[in-house]
């Protein structure tokens, strides 16, 4: 039976499973990290989200939650990375995933402080220059994905192949990846480990507001999309807000218009604080296959039983020509 005993992945984070939760703003608390990290994955506190003294106490709580290893996401457009990253030094995160930025800037300041770091692309550019910056592994991320995105739309299935061949380092394939079948897809292609977002934004111990929960569960294919590539190219569900973008960029409304419509604080107000109308409410394509909130454990099993199954069935001989 083949198991996941010598995984790239799993060696580098010392867990079980190469599986990792999205470090996704606003539904990525403590009790979201801590029950991944205690079911065999890897949790990630999304930090993007957080004030200093709020990314202190869900540290504080996730250390006091699991004895695992947890990882905090940080993306670099965050205005208080070095007070982030001080805090992360200050507790021993063990593992750190940058985004939105450059790797070179605190790759080797996070490394030798012991922290394993992984980058987030969107592109095998960004995977070589993120190996070249001295990174342990990266998220390779498709077009699929919910949040921030790259913006030449290349799909996962194109991504994840081109990255493996030619980066030397474990490779976790991101967007479009909700099941075991599509995680077995994926390390079929060539990745070490699958990261996974909207799938636990939709696990009980998500910290997103339950409005956003069950908007995810009605959400349907095609009803997302990426858009505001302009600004930061961003995948959202198409609500009121999501159809006024869409009338300015018809209407041809300048950079600027556009920014002032986007305004401040949307993500907030559609994930956190669940108005379904006027937030931001970004998740990835394949919130369309999900239907229900369950909690952690219960994900968690049903991904590996998944994946199991998906290799029994792929190992029968009517896949041998």
């Amino acid at each position: 039976m083949h198991t996941m005993v010598s995984n790239k992945v799993s060696s580098l984070f010392q867990i079980k499973y190469p599986i990792i939760q999205g470090g996704m703003i606003w539904c990525s608390g403590w009790e979201l990290a801590s029950a991944v990290s205690n079911n065999g994955g890897l949790g990630l506190i999304g930090s993007g989200s957080m004030y200093p003294e709020i990314l202190e106490e869900h540290i504080q709580k996730c250390l006091k939650a699991t004895s695992k290893p947890f990882g905090v996401n940080l993306p670099m457009l965050y205005p208080d990375i070095d007070k982030h990253i001080e805090t992360i030094i200050k507790y021993k995160v063990p593992i750190v995933f940058t985004s939105a930025g450059n790797p070179k800037t605190y790759t080797e300041y996070l490394k030798k402080n012991g922290i394993t770091v992984v980058h987030v692309v969107s592109s095998l550019k960004f995977a070589l220059k993120a190996q070249e910056a001295g990174v342990d592994a990266v998220v390779a991320e498709g077009f699929e994905a919910g949040g921030h995105n790259g913006r030449d739309e290349t799909t996962t299935l194109v991504l994840i192949p081109n990255v493996a061949k030619h980066i030397n380092i474990p490779l976790i394939a991101a967007g479009g990846i909700g099941t075991g079948a599509q995680m077995l897809a994926a390390m079929t292609l060539g990745a070490d480990g699958v990261q996974m977002g909207s799938r636990f934004v939709a696990s009980e111990e998500s910290s997103a507001h339950i409005n956003f929960k069950k908007s995810v569960l009605e959400a349907k294919e095609g009803d997302t999309q990426l858009t505001l590539k302009e600004i930061t190219p961003v995948r959202l569900i198409k609500n009121d807000f999501y159809q006024r973008v869409a009338k300015a960029y018809e209407e041809q409304k300048s950079l600027e218009e556009i920014k002032e419509l986007l305004g401040r604080g949307r993500a907030k107000k559609g994930m956190f604080e669940g108005d379904l109308n006027e937030g931001e409410l970004e998740i990835g394509q394949v919130s369309g296959m999900i239907d229900e909130i369950r909690p952690v454990e219960k994900i968690m099993k049903e991904i590996i039983h998944e994946y199991k199954d998906a290799l029994s069935r792929t190992s029968t001989s009517k896949y041998i020509f």
